[in-house]
């Protein structure tokens, strides 16, 4: 059933796509169930320009007959639709479930609209229960556990177990050659807080709080599609 309702919010999203968009088109399992409700409308003669977060969203839409290209080819989006690990009520998301939240985060403040789909389950009070996802260079790969760990203890009074991402029992390597390290803190009373002091660590490349960012989300469930809108009622 969980698919289905991913299915679910992927068609509500797709009421925003409009003639002659340039999409971001985000990664992970929700995301890519928006690419394949996408697909039959590009093929009906919605003519889109689709801009993939990963190499493994790109190789989905092209193998769909999506066109796509490059940020750097398009460097201003209209719109953004991705999936997210955790989403409150106030849109602040954790995302890097995929090991593409850098590349996400990149293509997501391109965009004039960031809109996240998410089956009900990724609904939570206060964000920290999905470990987060934090994009480290290997290079002094200790020191910045280290830095990491301490920032925040002394700043924030959280401990977190930190777990170098493996897959099959090898260092999970993102699309920019880098490595995941996942932090775990159960709740995170203070995201922006949190946020703002893991960008301020060398050899974090990227974390994965998206912090007003996100302007909608449709979060799709038993009930139905509740809609989540920054925009004032």
């Amino acid at each position: 059933m969980t698919r289905q309702f991913k299915v679910d919010a992927a068609t509500a999203a797709l009421s925003l796509v409009e003639q002659g968009m340039k999409v971001g088109l985000g990664t992970g399992s929700t995301a890519e169930e928006f690419v394949r409700v996408l697909a039959p409308r590009v093929a009906q003669g919605l003519s889109i320009i689709g801009v993939p977060t990963s190499e493994r969203t790109g190789i989905l839409a092209r193998e769909l007959g999506i066109e796509i290209s490059t940020l750097d080819s398009h460097p201003q989006l209209d719109l953004t639709v991705d999936g997210t690990d955790e989403i409150d009520d106030r849109l602040q998301l954790i995302k890097g479930g995929g090991a593409a939240h850098l590349r996400e985060k990149i293509v997501a403040c391109a965009s004039d609209k960031l809109a996240i789909i998410a089956d009900h389950t990724k609904k939570v009070e206060m964000l920290g229960a999905f470990p987060l996802p934090l994009e480290v260079i290997p290079f002094g790969l200790t020191a910045t556990s280290i830095a990491i760990e301490k920032l925040c203890r002394r700043d924030f009074g959280l401990t977190t177990a930190l777990t170098l991402r493996k897959v099959a029992g090898e260092p999970v390597i993102t699309d920019n050659g880098n490595l995941i390290l996942d932090a775990s803190f159960g709740r995170i009373p203070d995201t922006k807080g949190l946020a703002n002091g893991l960008s301020q660590i060398p050899g974090l490349v990227e974390h994965g709080l998206f912090i007003d960012i996100a302007d909608i989300a449709f979060i799709a469930g038993p009930d139905g599609v509740e809609t989540i809108s920054s925009a004032p009622a």
